[in-house]
């Protein structure tokens, strides 16, 4: 279910951000109590409004096709043991990139392939920027001005962290 909820997120922020050029409606960002992310059009939600630049271009290396299936995700039993990876970096943005956009794509290297029931957190200057999701790339807009560090977490299916990314530093341009 909260993976369902996660990649539901996911969908209404890429929506969000692919429509809000062509419509010119203003986006909010809101962070609940809980550190969850989510983007709204309502300025009532009490959130920041997000500057949405065009988007840029993002390659993707393999394309994975969702397998046709009634039967409900499968989750690890709680006592299946956690396999390491082998490897889980940040591949773009390059540590100490210069960005003249507050908007950039965050692709992570993952391998073996990321399980199932394992999600990625993506942090910025320590701070929850991205909830949890199923995903090796994120979006992060309107970034200010300055040095960032990113960092990707690993969770389980506990939720628990087991991996980090070494930190990337980019620099926003003004």
């Amino acid at each position: 279910m909260q993976h369902i909820q996660a990649v539901r997120i996911a969908a209404l922020l890429l929506g969000a951000l692919l429509a809000a050029p062509l419509s010119a409606q203003t986006v909010y960002r809101v962070v609940d109590e809980q550190g969850r992310v989510t983007y709204t059009d309502n300025p009532a939600s009490g959130g920041d409004e997000v500057e949405v630049a065009p988007l840029p271009n993002v390659s993707s290396s393999r394309a994975v096709t969702p397998k046709a299936s009634t039967e409900a995700p499968k989750r690890s039993a709680p006592g299946r043991p956690f396999m390491p990876y082998d490897r889980f970096m940040i591949e773009k943005p390059s540590d100490n990139a210069r960005l003249a956009s507050p908007t950039t794509a965050v692709e992570l290297s993952v391998s073996p392939r990321l399980r199932d029931d394992h999600q990625v957190r993506l942090r910025v200057n320590g701070e929850v920027s991205q909830s949890a999701l199923h995903s090796e790339a994120f979006w992060l807009a309107n970034l200010p001005a300055g040095t960032h560090r990113l960092q990707a977490e690993l969770l389980d299916s506990q939720g628990r962290v087991r991996h980090q990314t070494p930190p990337v530093h980019l620099t926003i341009e003004p």
